[in-house]
């Protein structure tokens, strides 16, 4: 029991010290990985590098060194320092450094993407010639896609709402990419979407979306590769500028106007032909009575004197 407390620390320190190796083990294992895989796109210049480094104190003339495409295409090849026969189409555009054998190629090429070997074989004097490397490493090749094409076309509209078809696309990109939509923000899934390859190796994508557009709203199209993303975003409109037409009347309503108007005109047609007549033969009279009426209000009326004469006359 007296040996316990001793014995706990130097348990510590054993747990400590096989984490720690446990961790550099797990760091030179990701630091070799990322070696392996170099990324590159097309156009550029991109380097590999191989496992061996020819010491200064040595030459190339010592050594085999095999640049090989999926173990069956010749990229790059030296034989005791002098450069062997080549795939066609590495040549003019590849190279190698007589000292760490890092290969390069110039311009990248969708073709150029995969895995490479590295084989170096050392030969001393009369020796046979002993393997000293022969790692793997993986370009990684990508393309950029064009920035994404959004188009809309309206095939039917009320005043409340447009129906319309929008499409995205885009060209020329590699790996194979993903494409997606969004309605402010939102996912949406598309009605119909195509990817196609050429000849080159490189993907073309389209998508089409079918919407019920009320109001104006955000459509984003997005096409994601290889961790890359482009984006184009479009604003839709839905303008209500719809004029309410008139309903014009029924057939009813227009015949009965039509009668009420012709009442009317026969109403006043009879008005103006028979109520002047009517008034003139109650209420007027001939200029020359009127005349004679004037000149016997006129007269001075007749004494009584005069009157009695006659009488007794």
């Amino acid at each position: 029991m007296a040996c316990l407390p001793g014995a706990l620390p130097a348990l510590a320190l054993r747990r400590w010290l096989g984490l720690g190796v446990f961790m550099l083990l797990c760091l030179s294992l990701g630091y070799a990985l990322e070696k392996k895989v170099v990324k590159s796109k097309v156009g550029e210049k991109v380097f590999l590098p191989c496992c061996h480094e020819i010491p200064s104190s040595d030459s190339l003339q010592n050594y085999r060194v095999y640049w090989q495409k999926n173990t069956t295409e010749v990229v790059l090849a030296y034989a005791e320092g002098k450069k062997m026969p080549q795939q066609e189409r590495y040549e003019n555009r590849t190279g190698m450094d007589v000292r760490n054998l890092t290969l390069w190629i110039s311009p990248v090429e969708i073709l150029d993407n995969g895995p490479y070997q590295c084989v170096v074989q050392h030969r001393k004097h009369s020796q046979n010639s002993v393997v000293v490397c022969d790692e793997t490493v993986t370009l990684f090749v990508t393309a950029d896609f064009s920035k994404p094409n959004v188009t809309v076309e309206k095939r039917f509209k009320t005043c409340e709402s447009t129906v319309m078809v929008v499409s995205c696309s885009s060209h020329g990109g590699f790996p194979k990419p993903k494409i997606s939509g969004a309605l402010n923000n939102v996912s949406v899934v598309w009605n119909t979407s195509s990817v196609s390859k050429s000849s080159l190796g490189l993907y073309n994508v389209t998508g089409q979306l079918w919407l019920n557009v009320t109001k104006d709203v955000s459509f984003t199209c997005s096409v994601e590769y290889n961790g890359f993303l482009k984006s184009t975003s479009l604003l839709l409109k839905n303008k209500n500028d719809c004029v309410v037409p008139t309903v014009p009347p029924s057939y009813n309503v227009i015949t009965a106007s039509s009668i009420i108007i012709i009442i009317f005109l026969l109403a006043i047609t009879l008005a103006a032909k028979y109520l002047p007549r009517h008034v003139c033969s109650h209420c007027c009279k001939p200029q020359d009575s009127v005349e004679e009426d004037v000149k016997e209000s006129m007269k001075p009326p007749v004494s009584s004197k005069v009157t009695r004469e006659t009488s007794s006359v």
